[in-house]
């Protein structure tokens, strides 16, 4: 892979992840888009930050004149759109601000990705890859997962602007012709998560000897992708994916939330167990008074519409593209603790 890719929100979570894997294991040129909200973090870029084949421009996808520029100025061959609000909690508490992002700021890619397009001729090579949610099919019961075919029930702001954005996606498609590819994944983890979510949540409390909040009974179920098994999947659907697609991306990984959060703390217990030292921003030492991480635990008020289950059937992408995940959800998450706790500065760095 040697084209310039425009990646919107990479220097986020997933997207920092694809601009690392671009940048390290290719030789595409890449335009890394990120408005650096909350969630957005040049410390997620320090490894490729000034390499001659990466370019950093910090934009909002709401801005029309800016995407516009962009497109003309580095002629891209390919576009991966991971911008987003991505926070239920967030969501639920404020909305505005994810329709937006996710809705508005779509569109606004959508149009400035199709009039460049336009502008050099429909070149048959580019291709737009639309990065989704599992959330956009609502929840399932004990039984069944989510195809392709499944249709739209989202629950929360988050996923019904997620949902709205897939939809733009394929009305430029099928409007314009715009060469608009489309994947929903489930739950990622991994290094460089924001804080704010489940698995890192556990692991920072943890270490804090905070508590450890899990809502409601801790019973629903999420099906869980490492963030380079899903890096992998969207380089897979961009070169490779038929246009016009949608791909489902999962991990064939399900876990009830209490039980990731079990043995997350069981890990913690085996590499870091309490009473033993934690270095913290000042460099002193904190000890835990616990005889066990899982003490830490605590059950709190269940989030309004958390859906139950999702699980992910992604039988297309593993029969079409050849593509499955490498990394067990067991490997995955004990990389993901030892990365944590040994990256305290880029926590409290992201923290403010």
């Amino acid at each position: 892979m040697n084209d310039t890719l425009l990646v919107t929100g990479g220097a986020g979570f997933i997207g920092s992840a694809v601009v690392r894997h671009l940048i390290q294991e290719t030789e595409a040129t890449v335009v890394t888009v990120d408005a650096l909200t909350y969630a957005g973090h040049q410390e997620n870029l320090a490894p490729v930050a000034n390499h001659p084949r990466h370019h950093f421009e910090q934009e909002d996808i709401t801005d029309a004149p800016a995407m516009h520029r962009l497109f003309r100025e580095h002629e891209p061959s390919g576009v991966l759109h991971l911008a987003a609000e991505s926070h239920v909690d967030r969501s639920i508490g404020g909305p505005a601000a994810f329709v937006q992002t996710n809705v508005v700021g779509t569109q606004v890619l959508l149009e400035a990705a199709r009039t460049y397009w336009e502008d050099q001729g429909r070149p048959g090579g580019f291709r737009f890859l639309h990065v989704s949610t599992d959330e956009v099919y609502g929840e399932l019961g004990e039984t069944g997962a989510f195809t392709e075919e499944t249709p739209y029930d989202p629950s929360s702001p988050y996923s019904a602007s997620k949902a709205g954005a897939d939809h733009l996606a394929r009305a430029w498609h099928r409007t314009y012709d715009l060469p608009v590819l489309i994947t929903n994944c489930s739950n990622n983890y991994g290094p460089h998560q924001h804080p704010e979510k489940l698995i890192p949540v556990v692991i920072l409390n943890a270490l804090e000897g905070e508590p450890i909040p899990v809502y409601g009974d801790g019973k629903n179920v999420r099906d869980w992708l490492y963030v380079k098994d899903h890096v992998r999947a969207l380089l897979e659907v961009l070169q490779e994916g038929e246009v016009g697609d949608t791909y489902n991306v999962g991990g064939n990984c399900e876990r009830e939330n209490i039980a990731v959060v079990r043995q997350i703390c069981d890990l913690l217990d085996e590499t870091r167990p309490p009473g033993s030292t934690l270095e913290t921003k000042s460099h002193e030492t904190k000890s835990h008074e616990t005889k066990s991480h899982h003490d830490l635990i605590t059950f709190v008020e269940d989030r309004p519409g958390h859906d139950w289950r999702y699980a992910i059937d992604a039988s297309k992408i593993e029969g079409e593209l050849g593509w499955a995940p490498e990394v067990s959800f067991e490997e995955g998450l004990r990389r993901t603790v030892d990365w944590y706790v040994g990256h305290r500065e880029w926590v409290q760095a992201v923290q403010g």
